[in-house]
């Protein structure tokens, strides 16, 4: 991976993820597939100057999704990073 934009697509705003950010200081995104820990780390530290503690991957199964009766599809696999923070904070709502 070259470009911090390349390694980290967006963030994973749901529940889940907020409960997460509140209670144990850990943010997740949705990453490049090819992507390993310490470029996912280096990216981060970069772009919102936080300090990583840990960081934790995992590979997402793309849906199997239908439209109508005959035709069926997938949806792509993708990459999940759960990120443990040791200093700063994240807040993404408030940019809004």
């Amino acid at each position: 991976m070259k470009a911090i934009y390349d390694v980290i697509k967006s963030p994973c705003l749901t529940e889940k993820s907020n409960a997460l950010q509140e209670t144990q200081s850990k943010v997740i995104f949705k990453v490049d597939r090819r992507a390993n820990k310490i470029e996912i780390k280096n990216a981060v530290e970069s772009l919102f100057g936080v300090t990583v503690a840990k960081v934790a991957t995992t590979n997402m199964t793309g849906k199997q999704k239908r439209v109508g009766a005959r035709s069926a599809g997938k949806t792509s696999d993708w990459k999940k990073a759960y990120i443990t923070l040791s200093e700063g904070k994240i807040n993404f709502l408030d940019e809004l």
